[in-house]
């Protein structure tokens, strides 16, 4: 038999491949669909292209490239009792330590004729067949994962468990953390904080653990102690916190955090209750539990349209995000409901092709096949036992969150991010990947009219730009408690002062016409310059529709930058209404009487010194000391400003591969003004600051990159940032400017996600205009997103869809009815245009 086998093989063996330094090995999830080795089908791992498939799609791709030979895998699982693994056994572990042990069954799989090889049996096989399907065999099984091999430095497929986190032991030495006020015990800063889990010191970390700064006091704990374990103390929510081993030198995973974060008094299943690192008393509701719906007995639903999405770490924004996009019709249509064809049509590696991911990802969450309840025996059996059996929970959209971050220096990371900037993000993506196809993000898309005054002249200008959602300002002068507002800062302080609790927080009630009209009140334009007084005066700037989109996403801006430009949330509470009517702000254009501002752009200004910079020689030398190039060490530390050989290492590091990176410094030079001075089209036409551009490329962004993000925004190093993150790959040859002669982009207004105005073509035009689908402003709420935390950077997204006239809560795999939808806690709104208008 094993000589019949392996004539079966020999045909093959030319298309057996051994992965090699590059191949990604995909042995935990197909390419078209969330089958995997645990399915019942089991995967299929292409042993060629080693690309995985389920049962249902494994022929598909048979067909498409011929490649015959597959590995088959299949895992089963059975909860045990023992917390040491066996030696044949691999163990896992649930969100609340469970355990589980995983026994695996591979073997070869011939097609078309299914001929099966277990893999035992391959040493029976002839000896060079059995020698070269053995090394390639265990070197898929033996794989990384694919996404962590993919992009070492950024979001990987899963955290590793700590070794230590078992073996923990903790001191008995009494210390109790405080919900706030902490500090390092070293260096009283306050930012930056990491909890050693063995005695509880609280010690500041290095700069580079998440950007931002520290002394290192936590590391140097470590090594004197040897104390392996910390957790970052701003990062505790009820579902996970970042844990960082100073011996593995690595964030790891600890499956018994809460019990070591309860050891030093954090009670992170009170902070259900109470709210994320706050101590308030429980006489109101925290935003955690109201959002949750926390301690109502909610029913779960099963079925098409309400499967969950399990959280791969911090991506409950993405989760949350694209719930509610293929809530929406157009994008079911769109990609699920071209779904053969999409997948027929796929290329040869479909990890790699944003519609068939979309497609995989809309059916997964549509289909049912994912979201189905259990069995009546196994609900009794849970009783009667009194424990949970490992039962499926919702999707894990590894590979769809692998694509769409690729590159992204924000969603490739496993921290937390902004659902609104994830949506503007994937807006963008499904913008350039529907050339040839519907485009279901044409249901956001809306112009947007900014009429810009000169108060001397009282002449105007008006411009359109393309937009997708409206962002609205959250006035909380205008709160209608704010006599009870104003009493509880005056305890706050007097708490802080005085060392003691702080008091029980005050939520500020802001009625949701009060935003809209701050939304509608002119606003003062920085730095205008006036084309009829040919000189800088006084302008202000108003906002409106100049069309409705099908789908009105609105953001309430709860979120604030603090002098230390760590992002802050406003504790506010906004009776967002189920019907929106906006029809008082659709844009009139240029009214009768009005006298519009000449088309002139202003004079550019020729710096008087235009001496070449300084360069600091003393950080040339320690980087050339390193063995990089001179030039290379010159232009690291021009482009970082002088900031110390450290700085300019980072730069380096992040440009290294560039074509230009050993080229000389190309130095600015005003030898011949009047050539800049003709060559020049519009005010963007000029060079960034230097600054500026530094600041973008010390963060690691390449500088043609930062240039074009800085013309984009005006020279704005705040919305630079934001366009950065919503362009992460657009090309050289896409590059628009906006025309800022007499005016400067709303960031109050509406998102700016696009910065075109009338005089430059959109990307989302054609020769007849951009694609706008105007109606009239009528709306009804269908869905919200909701952010629970201090933060974007921290805390939790759910969001609410109101399906079958039923408001349903989504918080990661739990999908339920919701009892109590908190609807004036909202971050994201998203209105469907009234169908009887």
């Amino acid at each position: 038999m094993a000589a019949d086998l392996g004539e079966l093989l020999v045909p093959y063996m030319p298309t057996i491949r051994v992965p090699r330094t590059g191949d990604r090995v995909f042995r935990s999830e197909c390419a078209f669909s969330y089958d995997s080795p645990e399915s019942d089908g089991g995967l299929y791992v292409c042993m060629n292209t080693f690309l995985g498939f389920g049962r249902e799609h494994v022929e598909r791709h048979y067909r498409k490239t011929g490649q015959s030979v597959y590995m088959h895998l299949k895992r089963t699982a059975r909860e045990v009792s023992s917390p040491e693994p066996g030696p044949d056994l691999e163990l896992s572990h649930d969100l609340h330590g469970d355990d589980f042990e995983y026994e695996d069954e591979a073997k070869l799989v011939i097609f078309p004729d299914h001929y099966e090889i277990p893999l035992p049996n391959i040493e029976e096989l002839p000896a060079l067949v059995s020698e070269c399907v053995t090394i390639a065999c265990d070197a898929v099984l033996n794989a990384a994962s694919a996404y962590k091999h993919h992009e070492p430095d950024s979001w990987e497929e899963e955290i590793q468990v700590s070794k230590h986190a078992r073996s923990l032991r903790q001191q008995d030495s009494g210390v109790r953390i405080p919900p706030s006020g902490w500090r390092c015990s070293k260096c009283e800063m306050r930012e930056n904080l990491w909890l050693n889990l063995t005695d509880g010191s609280v010690l500041c970390g290095r700069w580079f653990f998440d950007g931002s700064g520290g002394n290192g006091h936590a590391l140097e704990h470590y090594r004197e102690t040897s104390f392996p374990l910390a957790v970052k103390l701003d990062t505790i929510t009820p579902d996970r916190a970042d844990v960082y081993s100073f011996d593995e030198e690595e964030a790891v995973l600890d499956p018994h955090i809460s019990e070591h974060l309860a050891h030093f008094g954090i009670d992170i299943l009170q902070m259900q209750r109470n709210g994320h690192t706050e101590n308030h008393a429980q006489s109101r509701a925290s935003e955690w539990e109201v959002v949750q719906e926390a301690g109502l007995k909610l029913k779960s639903v099963y079925g098409s349209g309400y499967t969950g999405i399990r959280n791969l770490g911090n991506s409950c924004y993405l989760s949350t995000t694209m719930q509610v996009l293929f809530s929406i019709p157009e994008f079911q249509r769109a990609y699920v409901g071209n779904l053969q064809r999409i997948f027929d049509y796929s290329p040869l590696d479909p990890s790699q092709d944003f519609a068939t991911q979309m497609a995989k990802l809309g059916h997964g969450l549509l289909s049912g096949q994912y979201s189905k309840p259990p069995a009546k025996s196994e609900l009794i059996e849970q009783v009667m036992r009194e424990e949970h059996k490992l039962q499926p929970k919702g999707i894990s959209p590894k590979m769809f969150k692998a694509l769409v971050s690729r590159g992204h220096p924000e969603f490739s990371s496993s921290r937390q991010q902004d659902a609104q900037e994830f949506f503007l993000h994937v807006v963008n993506l499904v913008e350039r990947n529907s050339a040839a196809s519907e485009n279901p993000s044409d249901v956001f898309r809306f112009l947007v009219e900014e009429r810009v005054q000169c108060c001397q002249t009282r002449k105007v200008r008006y411009a359109q730009r393309v937009d997708y959602l409206m962002q609205l300002p959250a006035p909380i002068e205008a709160a209608t408690n704010r006599e009870e507002l104003l009493a509880y800062e005056a305890r706050r302080k007097d708490a802080e002062e005085n060392m003691m609790a702080p008091p029980e927080s005050v939520r500020a009630r802001i009625p949701f016409t009060a935003c809209l009209q701050a939304f509608t009140e002119p606003e003062n334009v920085p730095d205008f310059w006036s084309s009829a007084l040919q000189a800088k005066s006084a302008g202000v700037k108003t906002s409106r529709f100049a069309s409705f989109p099908e789908c009105l996403v609105v953001q309430i801006k709860k979120f604030t930058f603090g002098e230390d430009w760590v992002p802050k949330k406003l504790n506010i509470s906004i009776d967002v209404p189920d019907f929106l009517d906006l029809s008082r702000l659709r844009a009139t254009g240029l009214q009768a009487g009005e006298e519009e501002l000449p088309d002139l752009t202003p004079p550019i200004v020729i710096p008087e010194d235009a001496r070449a910079p300084e360069i600091d020689e003393s950080s040339v030398m320690q980087l050339a000391e390193m063995g990089f190039p001179l030039e290379a060490c010159r232009k690291a530390v021009y482009y970082t400003g002088n900031m110390g050989a450290e700085m300019a290492f980072n730069w380096i590091i992040a440009h290294m591969e560039e074509p230009d990176f050993a080229e000389p410094l190309p130095v600015p030079s005003y030898a011949e003004p009047e050539l800049l001075r003709t060559s020049a089209a519009s005010p963007l036409d000029n060079q960034p600051p230097e600054e500026s551009i530094s600041i973008l490329t010390s963060m690691g962004f390449p500088r043609q990159q930062a240039i074009r993000a800085l013309k984009g925004s005006n020279n704005n190093l705040e919305r630079a940032l934001d366009w950065i993150f919503t362009h992460p790959d657009l090309e050289d040859d896409s590059e628009a400017m906006s025309d800022a002669g007499d005016t400067e982009p709303n960031d109050h207004a509406f998102s700016n996600a696009n910065l075109h105005s009338d005089s430059t073509p959109s990307p989302d035009q054609d020769a007849s205009g951009p694609r706008i689908k105007d109606g009239p402003g009528r709306y009804e709420l269908f869905a919200f997103i909701s952010h629970m935390g201090e933060s974007t950077m921290s805390g939790h997204y759910v969001c609410h869809i109101k399906k079958e006239g039923r408001w349903v809560i989504y918080n990661d795999h739990k999908v339920c009815l919701s009892e109590r939808p908190p609807k004036d806690l909202g971050y994201m709104y998203f209105y469907r245009r009234l169908s009887s208008c």
